[in-house]
Formats: C-alpha cells, sequence, structure tokens
C-alpha cells in the first residue's frame, strides 16, 4: 500500500542501489568503491581515482599506462567546437556554454545512439578527456586570447593549467588541484547525479544525461556554492569584518553559501582534507588574508548556529588564488565530476527502470467549461 505521505526533496527516500560511492557514518567519511578519499587524495592521483570510478577497483600499472594513453588521445576537440567556442555571447555564465559544448559533443560523437557497456566507456573516455578542453578553450576566448591545444606529453591537472594559462605552475599547485579533482569527483545520488540518471532511465544517451547534470549543476544549491563562496570571502574583504558579515547575514535570515551539508551529520569528510591543501595554496602564494577570513567566517557560523563548512567552502578560494576567474569555478567542477556521472549512467543502464515517482495533486477540483 503506497503512502500519501510527502518526503520533499526525496529527503530520506531511498531509489536505488549503487556501487560507486558512499558516505559511511561508522567513519564518517566519503568513499569510492570502498576507498576513502582522504586515502586517494594521500596516495593516488586523478587519473587513477578517474579509473576507480569508472571501473571497479584502481588500476595496476599497465591499465593506467593505458588508460591515461587513451585519455590524452581523446583530448583534442574539433574545430567545428572550437568555433562556437568563439562565437558564445561573451555576456553568458561558463555553466551555460559548458552545457552547450557537452551537447554539441553528443552530435559528433559516433557512439552516441549506441548504449552498450563498451560504447557508454568509450563515451566517458571522451567526455573526460574533452571537457576539459572545451572548459579551458573558453576561459581563453573569454580573455581574448588563442586557444592552446592540449600537451599529450602533460598530465591530466598540468594539461588544464597549461590549456588555461599557457604554462604549468609548481608541483604544489598542482597537486591542490589534484586533490581538489578527487574530492569532486563523486558524491552518491546527489541533484546532478540524480538528475543523469533519471534522464538514463528513459533509454536516453550518456551526452543527454550529462548536460542535464550539468544543468542541475549549475544552481548555487549545488555546485554554484563554490563560487558564491568566492564571492562571499571578496566581499567581507578583511578579517576584521568576517564576524560581523556572519552576524547581519543570520540576523536577516539570509543563506549563507559554503555551509551545511545534507548528508554529513558530523561535518563534511571532505574538508580538512581540502583545506590543508587550501592554506598550502595560500602560503605558496603568501597570501594570509583569505585563510584567516575563511577561519573566522567559519567558528562564527559553528558558534552561532552549530553549521560546518562544506568542500565548496575551502574550494572556492583555492581556484581564486590558483587564478581562474569566479565563473569557472563550477565548470571546473564538471572536469572532475563527469567521472561520477559516468559512473552512474553505466551503472543505470545495467540494472535500469524508469524512474517515474507519483505526485499529490492540489489543484482545483474537477469541473466543467460553462458555455
Amino acid at each position: 500500500m503506497m503512502s500519501d505521505e510527502i518526503k520533499k526533496g526525496l529527503l530520506g527516500i531511498i531509489v536505488d542501489e549503487t556501487e560507486v560511492s558512499k558516505v559511511m557514518p561508522e567513519i564518517n567519511s566519503l568513499t569510492y568503491r570502498g576507498y576513502t578519499v582522504q586515502d586517494l587524495c594521500a596516495k593516488c592521483k586523478f587519473e587513477e581515482v578517474a579509473y576507480l570510478l569508472l571501473h571497479d577497483d584502481l588500476p595496476d600499472k599497465e591499465q593506467l599506462e593505458q588508460f591515461e594513453k587513451e585519455e590524452r588521445l581523446n583530448r583534442p576537440i574539433s574545430e567545428s567546437l572550437k568555433s562556437i567556442i568563439k562565437n558564445y555571447p561573451k555576456n553568458s555564465h561558463p555553466m551555460d556554454t559548458t552545457r552547450t559544448s557537452v551537447s554539441h559533443m553528443g552530435l559528433e560523437d559516433p557512439d552516441t545512439a549506441d548504449n552498450s557497456k563498451d560504447a557508454n566507456m568509450r563515451k566517458a573516455m571522451r567526455l573526460l578527456a574533452k571537457i576539459s578542453t572545451a572548459v579551458a578553450a573558453d576561459f581563453r576566448v573569454r580573455k581574448g586570447e588563442n586557444i592552446i591545444d592540449p600537451d599529450p606529453k602533460l598530465g591530466f591537472c598540468e594539461n588544464f593549467f597549461n590549456m588555461c594559462f599557457g604554462k604549468v605552475p609548481s608541483k604544489e599547485v598542482i597537486k591542490a588541484f589534484d586533490v581538489s579533482m578527487t574530492l569532486y569527483a563523486e558524491h552518491s545520488f546527489n541533484a546532478s547525479t540524480f538528475t543523469s540518471r533519471v534522464i538514463t532511465s528513459s533509454l536516453s544517451d550518456m551526452h543527454g544525461a550529462v548536460t542535464g547534470a550539468i544543468a542541475s549543476l549549475k544552481g548555487p544549491l549545488h555546485g554554484g556554492a563554490n563560487e558564491a563562496v568566492a564571492h562571499m570571502l571578496n566581499e567581507v574583504g578583511s578579517p576584521d569584518k568576517a564576524e560581523q558579515f556572519i552576524m547581519n547575514k543570520i540576523k536577516n535570515k539570509e543563506l549563507i553559501m559554503g555551509f551545511g551539508h545534507r548528508v554529513y551529520r558530523n561535518g563534511d569528510s571532505r574538508v580538512p582534507t581540502m583545506t590543508e591543501y587550501y592554506h598550502k595554496t595560500a602560503e605558496f602564494y603568501q597570501n594570509k588574508k583569505l585563510p584567516e577570513i575563511s577561519k573566522i567566517l567559519e567558528e562564527t557560523m559553528l558558534r552561532e548556529k552549530n553549521i560546518k563548512p562544506n568542500l565548496d567552502f575551502p574550494a572556492g578560494p583555492t581556484y581564486y588564488l590558483m587564478g581562474f576567474d569566479i565563473d569557472f569555478f563550477t565548470p571546473i567542477f564538471i572536469i572532475s565530476r563527469i567521472t561520477g556521472w559516468a559512473a552512474h549512467v553505466m551503472e543505470q543502464f545495467d540494472s535500469n527502470k524508469l524512474i517515474r515517482p507519483l505526485s499529490k495533486y492540489t489543484g482545483a477540483p474537477h469541473r466543467k467549461i460553462e458555455k
């Protein structure tokens, strides 16, 4: 017998099974296929984590070499897509242009209509390889600079920096960026991932599912929060204004971005690792102000509301310090999360049932047209 109880936002509803990831409450940690993200950040690079999510385990040396070779071969984007990127409206948000770029990739991909396991894995690899190229191209075009083609001699993170800035930064900066890629890669049935699975459940294609996921990720209650955090830090301006800033927000009952999470009860398990690399990045760039503002904001929120920060809180300023424009923070999220999305799309195809929930009608009663 079905209940009439409404669960807004599907809060507490278990809609399916997954082997991809889980927040394990007994260790208060996000895990990817059983491995804690802390362990993965400490011992693996992003390419190994991407392999783990798309397959069932971490790669051995030979598997990693083949995976990296395939990813590097698939990085170039078509001249057609480059032309489209150059002609995007200059006032458009990079999340909108990235969404459109991925949709265009679906028009060009030879396997778009093939939803077999092998074809979906090929599409996942192409998306992983090409999205970062498209995002970097958009980043350059907006600055009036020439597009830099991918360099097959560089690793995933090094190549992205080179395509954006024309150079590879220090190993400390690359490591911090790599850690952020691992931490953003996957997070179970979040809004964008669930969107991708709903689309997949109708037997649509992977590019369509990812395009929908990007639209979901754009929202400030989901991926867009890292941008909002950077804007907040800039608005605060200095450490001496940080506490009063939070107090005013609380007094006015305004939403404070970068804090709280629906899944975690004892704080976002990804935050300590990302905060460590945020501080290392700030130290490298000799910026003491941003971490001090962040510290006061965090302490004030904990004291006043007992709410802890989420991953976006340290990730946003880390990307800001690295030189990325704020409105590109969430597209950077995409170049990591494509691994988790693709893993879920393939899992949905493997055991599919159309996702079609019910609603409780609260509109007008039955009525007739009187003419």
